[in-house]
C-alpha cells in the first residue's frame, strides 16, 4: 500500500492543495478574477447559506474543470436500490438476515454502485426527512465512473475487504473496523481487492454529529481529533471514451458522461468533507457499580431531528469493554423500543447472540417489537459468578438506530434469500421461572 495522509479533527476548517502545485490555494478571497494555475474555483455547500455558524458546512474546490462539464443526465437502470417502502406489507415479526451472499467475479462482476442492496428505509428524499440501510456486495472496482449522492449522506461500515475511495477531496482506505462518511453531493470511486461487503445507513435531512456529552464531560466515545480527512490529489485524466458519473436523486440513478476524470481538484478549503474513523479509538464508557447504563452512551454519530435528543438516526458500537456490575444480568435486557434498530456484525460473536447472528448479517428489531437475549444466553447469565470480564473481545457489533419506523424491501424480505425463517424459535425454550412462594 502506498502511504495515504491524512488531516484529523472532526469538523474542522482544513486547507489542503496538492503538493505539486504548491500555492494553488487562493490567498485573502475564495474566488479571485482569476485563480492560481488557471484553475476553476468552485463551492460545495453543504448546509443552506444561512445556516448559523456552527451548523454552516461549505467547502472551496479549485479544479480544472468545473463539475458542470458533462452531457445530460439519463436514467440508469441497475441493482436492488430503492426507496419505495410500499412494494411489500409491513413486517413487525424480529427479522435476522444470514450472512448477504457476494457474487463470484468470474460469473458476475459487480462494483460498489451495482452491489447496492437497499434492506429496509423510511422517508423519502424529497422532502428531505428519511433513512435507508443499504448492503453492498462487491467483486470488482469502479473503472472510469463515480457516485454521487444527491439525497444525503453515505455512512459506510465494510466488513469484509478494503475500500480505497477517492474523492473530490483525496483517497482513504477504510478497512473492516474503520468507518468512512461520504456526505451529500461527493463524488467518489471505490476500488476493491477482491470479494468485498459491507452495510450503509443513509441519511437524508441531516448531517452526522457528534453526540452532546451531558454530565459525561468533556471527553469521551469518538474523540473529535481521531476522525481523519483526506488531503487533497488530483489526476489531469482525460477519457475520451467517456468517464461515468451516476448521480443517486430522489432514490434513483441517473449517469452522465464526460470526458474527463471528476477527481481535478488541485487545492480545497473548508469544513464540509468525506472523513473516516477507526472504531479502536472509541473510549468506551460503562456501568461501574450495578445495572446497564443505556447503550446511548455507545454512540459513535447521530443524525438529530428537530426535537431534542431525537435522532433521526444514530451509528452506535458494541466495542470490547469491562463488564463488572454486581448483582446485575449483564447481557442486554429485554426491552420495547420506540425506536427501530438495525444491527450488524463486523467481526466475531454477538454476546446475546452466540449462535445465528454473524458478520456480514443483519437483525432489524422493530418498533415496538419485543427483542432481547435468546434462551440460551438468559440461562447461562443468570447463573453466572459475577467476576470483572472482559466482554465482546475479538468482536465489533453495531446498531443503526431511528426514531422513524423502517419499512423492509422486497428484497430484504424475499430476493436474497438469507431471511432467517427460524430466528423466532432462539427464544421459544424460555420457561417460566416463577414461584409465588420462594421470594
Amino acid at each position: 500500500w502506498f502511504i495515504l495522509q491524512y488531516m484529523s479533527g472532526f469538523g474542522n476548517e482544513h486547507v489542503s492543495e496538492d503538493p505539486r502545485c504548491p500555492g494553488a490555494l487562493p490567498e485573502g478571497q475564495n474566488n479571485p478574477q482569476v485563480c492560481p494555475y488557471g484553475l476553476y474555483a468552485e463551492q460545495l455547500s453543504g448546509s443552506a447559506f444561512t445556516c448559523p455558524r456552527p451548523s454552516n458546512r461549505r467547502s472551496w474546490l479549485y479544479r480544472i474543470l468545473p463539475s458542470v462539464c458533462h452531457k445530460p443526465f439519463k436514467p440508469l437502470e441497475e441493482g436492488h436500490l430503492t426507496h419505495d417502502w410500499d412494494e411489500i406489507e409491513p413486517d413487525p415479526n424480529q427479522l435476522r438476515w444470514k450472512p448477504f451472499e457476494i457474487p463470484k467475479a468470474p460469473q458476475k462482476k459487480m462494483d460498489f454502485v451495482s452491489g447496492l442492496h437497499t434492506l429496509c428505509g423510511a422517508g423519502e428524499p424529497r422532502g428531505r426527512n428519511g433513512i435507508a440501510v443499504h448492503i453492498y456486495v462487491c467483486n470488482t472496482s469502479m473503472i472510469d465512473r463515480c457516485l454521487y449522492n444527491s439525497d444525503g449522506d453515505f455512512l459506510i461500515v465494510p466488513q469484509q475487504g478494503k475500500l480505497l475511495i477517492t474523492t473530490e477531496f483525496g483517497k482513504m482506505l477504510v478497512e473492516p473496523n474503520e468507518i468512512c462518511v461520504i456526505q451529500q453531493g461527493m463524488r467518489f470511486s471505490v476500488e476493491v481487492f477482491g470479494e468485498t461487503r459491507g452495510y450503509i445507513l443513509e441519511v437524508y435531512g441531516a448531517h452526522f454529529e457528534l453526540p452532546d456529552l451531558g454530565p459525561i464531560g468533556a471527553n469521551g466515545l469518538a474523540n473529535p481529533r481521531d476522525f481523519l480527512v483526506p488531503v487533497a490529489w488530483y489526476e489531469d485524466r482525460q477519457v475520451p471514451g467517456g468517464y461515468t458519473v451516476i448521480s443517486k436523486y430522489q432514490g434513483k440513478l441517473f449517469a452522465a458522461q464526460q470526458d474527463y476524470s471528476p477527481f481535478n481538484v488541485v487545492a480545497w478549503h473548508g469544513n464540509y468533507t468525506p472523513y473516516k474513523y477507526h472504531l479502536e479509538k472509541f473510549m468506551v464508557i460503562n456501568a461501574v457499580a450495578f445495572d446497564h447504563a443505556d447503550p446511548s452512551i455507545f454512540t459513535v454519530l447521530t443524525a438529530k431531528t428537530t426535537r431534542a435528543g431525537v435522532a433521526l438516526a444514530d451509528f452506535v458500537i458494541f466495542p470490547p469493554r469491562w463488564g463488572v456490575a454486581n448483582n446485575t444480568f449483564r447481557p442486554p435486557y429485554y426491552h420495547r423500543n420506540c425506536m427501530s434498530e438495525f444491527m450488524g456484525l463486523i467481526k466475531g460473536h454477538y454476546e446475546a447472540k452466540e449462535e445465528g447472528f454473524q458478520p456480514g448479517g443483519g437483525s432489524l428489531h422493530s418498533m415496538m417489537t419485543p427483542h432481547g437475549p435468546d434462551a440460551e444466553c438468559f440461562e447461562k447469565a443468570s447463573k453466572a459468578k459475577l467476576e470483572p470480564e472482559r466482554v465482546a473481545d475479538g468482536t465489533m457489533a453495531f446498531m443503526f438506530e431511528s426514531s422513524l419506523s423502517l419499512a423492509v424491501t422486497k428484497w430484504g424480505l424475499q430476493t436474497s434469500n438469507r431471511l432467517d425463517k427460524n430466528y423466532y424459535k432462539c427464544w421459544e425454550p424460555l420457561k417460566s421461572h416463577f414461584n409465588p412462594k420462594c421470594k
